[in-house]
C-alpha cells in the first residue's frame, strides 16, 4: 500500500455530521471517503468546464438574499407555470 499524506482542514459542524452518517451507513473509513471524495472533485475541476461547476455554497449579499426569498414566497409567475407546463 502507498504511503499516505496527513493533512488537518476544519469542516462545519453539519458536514461532519453527514460524513459521520454516511462512515457508519455504508461502513467505509473516514480516510477513504475523505480521499475519493477530494479525487473526484479534483477530477471534476480539472475536466469540466468552469460553468458547469456548481459549488455548494453561493454567497449572496442580505439586500439579493431578501429579495430571493420574497420572489421564493410569492409564488410562481406565469411564465413559469407556461414553461413547467410545455409539453403536457
Amino acid at each position: 500500500m502507498a504511503k499516505g499524506t496527513q493533512i488537518s482542514a476544519l469542516i462545519s459542524e453539519t458536514t461532519r455530521q453527514l460524513m459521520d452518517k454516511h462512515v457508519r451507513h455504508n461502513g467505509v473509513k473516514k480516510g477513504h471517503l475523505i480521499e475519493q471524495a477530494l479525487l473526484h472533485h479534483l477530477q471534476a475541476l480539472d475536466e469540466l468546464p468552469a460553468e458547469l461547476i456548481i459549488h455548494p455554497r453561493i454567497v449572496v449579499s442580505r439586500k439579493t438574499g431578501e429579495e430571493m426569498l420574497r420572489q421564493a414566497e410569492a409564488g410562481p409567475t406565469p411564465a413559469l407555470r407556461e414553461l413547467m407546463r410545455d409539453g403536457d
